[in-house]
């Protein structure tokens, strides 16, 4: 503790940790998603992809984008991630939330049918199933 007060009385700039614990309280601190202050949320992930350009803080980034911005620019966030993160759940996972978003079911539906297929656990695939089955 007495090191990270030195540190930020020195001007030293926040670690990757310092930047999740904050983004951390800004959800903690909001008694609801709604209460969020995603522009925070948004400016913190901005900085951490400045020390972590990998594509899981991007993809968590556009997350924040889609209720700062709304969903259509988040959706254009994460496509570009698509050559990194094919293979990742959570990529087709949040396509399909913002593509649900938009009001493109049938596109939706297939991008939850990808995130089921590549999901690793039960509680993960049941919970995508439920969300498939929720569209029209």
């Amino acid at each position: 503790m007495r090191e990270r007060l030195a540190a930020a009385a020195a001007g030293v700039a926040p670690g990757r940790y310092q930047i999740l614990a904050a983004i951390s309280a800004v959800h903690t601190s909001a008694r609801d998603a709604r209460d969020t202050d995603w522009s925070q949320v948004v400016a913190l992930y901005d900085q951490l992809v400045h020390l972590d350009p990998s594509p899981i803080v991007a993809l968590n980034r556009a997350i924040a984008v889609a209720e700062l911005d709304g969903p259509q620019v988040a959706l254009a966030a994460v496509d570009r991630l698509e050559d990194k993160l094919a293979g990742y759940h959570a990529y087709h996972a949040t396509r399909a939330d913002l593509l649900r978003r938009l009001g493109r079911s049938q596109q939706s539906r297939a991008a939850y049918d990808k995130a089921i297929e590549l999901a690793g656990n039960t509680a993960e695939t049941a919970h995508l199933t439920r969300r498939r089955d929720q569209l029209r």
